[in-house]
C-alpha cells in the first residue's frame, strides 16, 4: 500500500512516521482505557457462528440468541445434521435481523466445515471468507477473538473512529481501512485495535454527539479540532 505523505486532514499535516507515532499514543491510550482481562469471546467455532449471528443486531441479542442457539445445538455435528428451517425459527422468533439468510449460513457452514476442513475451523481469512455469511470483517473476528490471532477487524466504529482520528482516508473502504492501521499499528497490538475502539465507540466517540470535550484522545485527534467532519466520512 503506498503511504501517504502529504499535508491535509486525513495526515493531520504530519509524516508517515508523526502519524506512526501518533497512531501508537492512540493505540496505547485506548488500551489503557478499555482493558479486558480476556480478549477471547470462546473457540473459533462458536465466535464464528456469533459473528453471523450478530451482523447488524445489537449486543445484547447475540449474546442471548448464541446462548440459546448452542443450548439447542452444542456442537458443531448438532448444526450440521439440524434443518435449516429450525435454525431460522429459532433466530426469527427471537429478534435476530436477517433470520433466513442467517439460518441457512449457520447450518451451511457447519457442514462445510466439517466437511472441508475435518470439522476444524480455517485459520486464515483467505480460507474464512470461503464459507458461508463470512465476509472480511467476521474472519478478523474469528482470528482475534477466536484463534488469539493478531488481526483487525473494522467494523462500524472502528471504520468510523479510524477515519475521525485520521488514521485512514475518509473515503477509504473498510478493507483499505484494515491495510492503514496495520500499517501504522504495531502487529503486536493489533489484537487489541477492535475491542478498545468498540468500547470507545459506545461510550465516547459515539456516532451522534461525541464527547470530544470529555476524549482523552482530543489532542491528537484531527476530529476534535474540527479538520475532518462526518459529512465527509460519511460520504464512502
Amino acid at each position: 500500500m503506498e503511504k501517504v505523505k502529504s499535508s491535509g486532514s486525513f495526515t493531520f499535516n504530519e509524516s508517515w512516521e508523526e502519524k506512526k507515532e501518533r497512531a501508537l499514543k492512540i493505540v496505547k491510550k485506548l488500551i489503557e482505557m478499555y482493558q479486558r482481562d480476556r480478549i477471547l469471546h470462546g473457540d473459533p467455532f462458536f465466535t464464528l457462528i456469533r459473528c453471523i449471528i450478530s451482523q447488524r443486531n445489537r449486543d445484547e441479542v447475540t449474546d442471548r440468541v448464541s446462548e440459546l442457539l448452542f443450548n439447542r445445538y452444542p456442537t458443531i455435528h448438532a448444526l450440521a445434521n439440524a434443518k435449516i428451517e429450525d435454525v431460522q425459527k429459532l433466530l426469527r422468533e427471537n429478534g435476530v435481523g436477517l433470520w433466513k439468510n442467517k439460518g441457512k449460513w449457520i447450518v451451511e457452514c457447519s457442514r462445510l466445515i466439517l466437511k472441508k476442513y475435518g470439522g476444524k475451523v480455517p485459520d486464515s481469512v483467505e480460507e474464512l471468507v470461503k464459507l458461508p455469511g463470512i465476509g472480511r470483517k467476521c474472519a478478523n473476528i474469528v482470528l482475534a477473538y477466536g484463534f488469539g490471532k493478531q488481526a483487525i477487524p473494522v467494523d462500524t466504529h472502528v471504520n468510523r473512529i479510524s477515519k475521525r482520528l485520521g488514521l485512514a482516508p475518509p473515503k477509504a473502504p473498510p478493507e483499505k481501512v484494515e491495510e492503514y492501521l496495520k500499517e501504522l499499528i504495531p502487529k503486536e497490538l493489533w489484537i487489541y485495535v477492535n475491542h478498545a475502539m468498540v468500547d470507545h465507540g459506545k461510550t465516547i466517540c459515539r456516532p451522534i454527539s461525541p464527547k470530544c470535550n470529555e476524549c482523552p484522545l482530543k489532542t491528537l485527534c484531527p476530529y476534535a479540532k474540527g479538520f475532518i467532519s462526518d459529512e465527509e466520512i460519511r460520504k464512502t
